[in-house]
């Protein structure tokens, strides 16, 4: 690949890794709501439980490079005492609030890949719980940080001496932090987050420029669950995102059939033209997922879709597990 001038490096650092052509500068996940801490830290421990999650996304498989992002999430509760309910099933909604403990953590690993830009990073979790008299309201900040690489291996510059990859290292370490706040009862959750605070600069070089920032990002969610009968939830769920110049606003709209507290079906619209088919199930403690992303675009023409696959499990049903947990 040749680059004829700063310019184009420019451009690389202004889409730090894009994500669906949307301008976003943050990882694309479809089954959110599986994970919802993955999205907004403030679900750190928000039911109880310790729950630990893999995910695999892959999109636009068949191109070369396409963007891979690759994600390892645990999140657990502090208690005072160990008052996990055991009636409580890890498949069924809560709707008092807990006895225990009310501090959430968490912690969360992911790598993330798209041309020739990689960024691999992490995120530690504090989370507060209210109890309030059938719901809850929690509060969630993480302090984070990433590694920003350029593959300049593969690139193949006009002019050798260009400042902006003269005294280029290979890698950029940025700190940065996100905070959450949501509100839960047994039938909705609604939440707000806000990703990359300090809005950190990223800089080529010594001589390169500054005044290249990821983008404050802002995450609004809600959920409400019907109870059909006694085999049948639906869910429509609602994600709205932008970053804080607001010029675009990328919605994700989905319903979600919960069949027996078992398995699952659902489909969701990206604003971006895509439709998402997902479906998994449940058993005992552990939980699996699969997506499907299809472009309503031309580049579906070129491809073979967006693949994303997440395998989960909730521990904590039996508070004798923890003994641990009465010494805090």
């Amino acid at each position: 690949m040749r680059i004829s001038n700063k310019y184009l490096c420019f451009l690389l650092l202004s889409i730090l890794p894009v994500r669906s052509g949307d301008g976003q500068q943050l990882p694309l996940l479809s089954q959110y709501t599986l994970d919802f801490y993955q999205i907004n830290p403030a679900f750190a421990g928000y039911d109880g439980y310790t729950s630990i999650s893999l995910t695999a996304h892959e999109q636009w498989i068949g191109f070369t490079r396409s963007p891979k992002t690759h994600t390892v999430s645990v999140h657990t509760r502090l208690y005072e005492q160990s008052y996990i309910r055991k009636e409580n099933p890890v498949k069924k909604k809560w709707r008092r609030p807990f006895k225990g403990g009310r501090i959430g953590v968490g912690g969360l690993i992911y790598d993330d890949r798209s041309g020739l830009i990689s960024r691999t990073g992490f995120q530690l979790t504090y989370a507060y719980h209210v109890p309030l008299q059938m719901s809850q309201l929690s509060f969630g900040l993480s302090a984070k940080a990433f590694q920003y690489k350029l593959d300049i291996e593969e690139i193949s510059l006009y002019d050798e001496e260009d400042p902006y990859f003269a005294d280029y290292d290979g890698a950029l370490f940025i700190p940065d932090a996100n905070f959450g706040v949501n509100y839960s009862t047994g039938d909705y959750n609604i939440g707000l987050s806000i990703d990359h605070l300090f809005q950190s600069s990223l800089k080529l070089g010594k001589n390169g420029e500054s005044n290249y920032k990821i983008l404050r990002h802002y995450f609004l969610m809600g959920n409400y669950t019907f109870q059909v009968n006694n085999d049948l939830n639906i869910q429509p769920n609602l994600l709205l995102k932008s970053s804080n110049n607001f010029r675009s606003i990328q919605a994700d709209i989905n319903v979600t059939f919960l069949y027996k507290q078992d398995y699952w079906a659902g489909i969701s619209y990206r604003t971006t033209n895509a439709m998402i088919l997902m479906g998994g199930l449940y058993y005992n403690q552990f939980y699996f997922g699969y997506a499907f992303d299809y472009s309503m675009n031309k580049i579906r023409r070129y491809n073979f879709g967006s693949h994303e696959i997440i395998a989960g499990i909730k521990l904590g049903g039996n508070p004798r597990r923890y003994r641990w947990l009465n010494d805090i």
